[in-house]
């Protein structure tokens, strides 16, 4: 099955890429590289269109001031777009429940483990001297947990308690 193309030739995912693009231009992540290289990183890890289409756009909602309703009408498979609400963490989500709500999705999931791989690669850590470094380990340990609860290796309930200690480690003792 060919699939459909727009009225300049374009695919869903050339237009996912070019609406990337576009939304982020500008954008650096921590260590100053331009924040479309961690979005393309992210679609190449992942598995069939409707998967590449939401991984390039994973963070548009949420970095963006982009709205599903204008990735619908650039011609965004519908899926692809309810996959990227799944992965845009609400301002309300406590992390380890946005987490829990992406297990429930196979492509989300895929994408965010895709995410967590290329967000913790030791070439992209940064580790900031005084009070910012405790925080960077922090998020760095919330990234490898949130993987091994993603990937089936610890349960919900192992998942919860740690993240627990991670988000409030002066209770933990």
């Amino acid at each position: 099955m060919s699939e459909s193309k727009d009225e300049k030739g374009m695919s869903a995912l050339e237009r996912a890429v070019e609406l990337a693009t576009r939304r982020h231009a500008g954008q650096a992540d921590k260590a100053g590289q331009p924040y479309l290289l961690h979005l393309l990183r992210v679609m190449h890890q992942v598995e069939g269109d409707i998967a590449k289409q939401a991984a390039v756009l994973h963070d548009v909602l949420e970095d963006t001031d982009a709205t599903a309703d204008e990735l619908l009408r650039a011609g965004i498979d519908p899926q692809a777009v309810s996959v990227v609400q799944r992965l845009t963490r609400g301002k309300g989500d406590s992390y380890w429940e946005y987490v829990v709500r992406i297990a429930e999705d196979p492509i989300a999931r895929q994408i965010k483990m895709a995410d967590l791989n290329d967000n913790y690669r030791l070439d992209r850590v940064i580790l900031r001297e005084g009070a910012d470094r405790a925080t960077d380990l922090r998020r760095i340990e919330r990234y490898i947990l949130s993987y091994q609860f993603l990937a089936g290796r610890i349960t919900l309930s192992d998942y919860r308690r740690r993240m627990a200690i991670i988000t409030n480690p002066q209770e933990s003792h």
